[in-house]
């Protein structure tokens, strides 16, 4: 699977410590095709298995970039997803959105590192719940329970990417 990394602590925009779940995996393919999947915005239920059924919610006119929203149906779940970072072909970071509101913000960040035979790709899950001690170990829950997630994503990604379309 590649390196995982457990809940840490990291600091958001205003310097305030937020809960962190990083997970890598190297996938046989040149980085340029693995972000033309990622950057296909609006069909994530396509490649991940998590996802029931995804559309574009803004208008493609300009192409995808920082602002573009997505609708994802996860189970009896709505969630909106809007791209915060575009760096193509490096990263792609969108905030998730239809959280119960005590999650305050959930971000997602694909980066991608080529290397000799493949890419390693990086997903990152930030959680910000609050400050006090409650709400922290809250959010180093969240963390848990999102590796199963991002651990499923990094999976149909590497299924897409390498030519296995089960």
């Amino acid at each position: 699977m590649g390196r995982i990394f457990g809940p840490s602590a990291a600091l958001n925009t205003y310097g305030v410590k937020v809960a962190e779940i990083r997970r890598s995996r190297t996938i046989a393919a040149e980085a340029q095709a693995i972000w033309d999947v990622l950057a296909d915005f609006g069909a994530i239920s396509a490649w991940a298995d998590i996802a029931d059924h995804s559309c574009l919610l803004t208008p493609a006119a300009d192409g995808i970039g920082v602002g573009t929203a997505r609708r994802v149906q996860v189970g009896r779940d709505t969630l909106v997803e809007r791209i915060t970072e575009f760096d193509r072909p490096r990263a792609l970071a969108y905030d998730v959105a239809g959280f119960p509101r005590q999650l305050r913000r959930l971000n997602n960040r694909w980066t991608l590192s080529p290397i000799a035979g493949g890419t390693v790709v990086t997903l990152t899950t930030t959680i910000e719940i609050g400050r006090n001690r409650i709400q922290r170990l809250a959010e180093r829950v969240v963390a848990r329970f999102s590796a199963r997630q991002l651990d499923s994503m990094l999976t149909g990604l590497a299924h897409r990417t390498e030519g296995s379309h089960d």
